[in-house]
């Protein structure tokens, strides 16, 4: 069964307003964010990490964001 990022997706728009400027936050396209989100391509560790850091995601609440 896939994930559901609807929450990191929540903290994307709250911090950032849209995917699009998150994803030029990160340098990186914003068909790469689509697809983790949409579990087109899966998440590395240090995508967790980075998009964590930028999100203000501490690492207790990892789980939360990126595991459910």
């Amino acid at each position: 069964m896939p994930y559901s990022y609807k929450k990191l997706r929540g903290k994307i728009k709250e911090l950032y307003g849209s995917q699009k400027k998150f994803a030029e936050k990160l340098r990186v396209s914003e068909n790469s964010i689509s697809n983790k989100l949409s579990c087109k391509t899966e998440f590395s560790q240090s995508d967790v990490e980075k998009w964590a850091d930028f999100l203000e995601i501490r690492r207790v609440d990892y789980g939360e964001f990126f595991y459910t």
